[in-house]
């Protein structure tokens, strides 16, 4: 048998299945397709440009996800923020949080809740800092031990405040990066050294691993300084009621039923009737996590489908051409039905160029988009290389080939071969 596919194609039988005719019309497709090179190119531009914008767009929605996931980590799982309701005098409402019905006691009773793993009060407050000749105003929390559990803190260097620390009322502070750095610029660790926090002494025995910033005022979660709860109560604040209590539940399956427990528990310490609002909100990070999670899946579903509008744009451009190869090619194909070839043969030759130029596309554009994906970083765009898009996108591009490419291969199979001879 001949090499020549035009022979190939005139050989054929008619009862050659689909993929031995494929096999016979991918040389005369590719041999086509570098007879018009400069054609080819343009045609898949809008292929390239489609794949290689879902790409990078997935990737640039992807790696804003991974960013949100990495900061919402730091406000710990299966965490519930039981905070003060809010206080009104004479009609007028103060806020939430403006209550003051919150107790240490109350911490302490949530301890015994059934499905709590950690409990811990919070008294926080704003304070200058001074160490040596230097000074910085930072946030200040008294909190017990079981607070770097359920919070997810870490010490880079030195250690966490233990239980004993806090029933001695020790003055020892475990400070953040973001203090650390201020307070501590170019001296040595600040593991050993002396601080002073409104003017009361305390001695530096941890600083914890950074965490980043958070959305909106005061985010830098680094800029902190957490003291034992008791110290904190007795030797800084003087405080008679806590800012918040923050509870770890064991089990995220548990997490609506230990609030409802929490919820009862405190409306009975709290001597509410039944028909009384709470004076206490309780918030679950668990849903603010799905939720924004949500959030930002669904923008990068909207952005790659906007930019996925470009890969159909990409496979009319592919038709079109299609049907203007066909017209061109009129005479050729009327000479190969006439010596021979059947119409499936013919459909599949113009069929194969059709794939083929979209697969081209979808290559270059992923090797574009990845890249793309790849160089954003160094701007400072957060991305993660979305290698199930690149695979969806090829197959995508694959598929346009197909669709787009159909019509022009049958109309082309469907020729009547003595009005194709006499075309000119």
């Amino acid at each position: 048998m001949t090499n020549d596919p035009f022979v190939v194609l005139a050989e054929t039988p008619p009862h050659t299945g689909a993929r031995l005719r494929i096999a016979h019309a991918i040389p005369s497709a590719l041999s086509a397709l570098r007879a018009n090179k400069g054609r080819s190119l343009l045609t898949t531009l809008g292929i390239i440009i489609g794949v290689a914008a879902v790409i990078a767009i997935v990737a640039l929605g992807e790696g804003a996800s991974a960013s949100v996931a990495s900061q919402l980590s730091g406000l710990g799982t299966n965490v519930l923020t039981v905070m003060p309701g809010s206080s009104s005098s004479g009609g007028v409402a103060a806020g939430a949080g403006s209550n003051t019905t919150l107790k240490a006691s109350d911490a302490t009773a949530l301890q015994g809740v059934s499905g709590v793993s950690a409990v811990s009060p919070v008294v926080s407050g704003s304070a200058q800092v001074i160490a040596g000749n230097q000074n910085w105003s930072t946030r200040v929390q008294s909190v017990l031990p079981a607070y770097a559990q359920i919070e997810d803190w870490t010490v880079a260097s030195g250690t966490f405040f233990t239980d004993q620390d806090n029933a001695n009322s020790n003055n020892v502070a475990v400070i953040g990066q973001t203090v650390a750095t201020n307070l501590f610029p170019n001296g040595p660790s600040p593991v050993g050294q002396s601080i002073r926090i409104r003017n009361v002494p305390f001695t530096v025995i941890g600083v914890l691993n950074s965490k980043g910033s958070t959305a909106g005022p005061g985010g830098d979660q680094d800029d902190t300084i957490m003291i034992p709860f008791q110290t904190g109560e007795v030797r800084l604040f003087g405080a008679t009621s806590i800012n918040q209590i923050m509870v770890q539940v064991a089990d995220a399956n548990q997490m609506t039923s230990v609030q409802s427990s929490i919820e009862t528990l405190l409306r009975q310490r709290h001597n509410l009737q039944a028909n009384a609002a709470d004076d206490f909100t309780i918030r679950n990070n668990n849903d603010l996590i799905t939720r924004v999670s949500s959030v930002s899946s669904t923008m990068t579903l909207l952005l790659g489908g906007v930019a996925a509008v470009s890969l159909v744009v990409g496979g009319i451009g592919i038709m079109n051409i299609m049907l203007v190869s066909v017209t061109e090619r009129t005479r050729e194909v009327g000479i190969r039905l006439g010596i021979g070839a059947q119409p499936a043969d013919v459909m599949y030759q113009f069929l194969v160029e059709a794939v083929v130029l979209a697969a081209i596309g979808g290559l270059a554009g992923i090797v574009i988009g990845t890249g793309i994906a790849l160089a954003l970083p160094i701007v400072g765009w957060t991305t993660v290389v979305p290698w199930n898009a690149i695979v969806l996108s090829f197959g995508v591009s694959a598929l346009i080939g197909i669709f787009f490419g159909f019509y022009p291969a049958r109309r082309a199979a469907l020729l009547d071969p003595i009005i194709a001879l006499r075309y000119d």
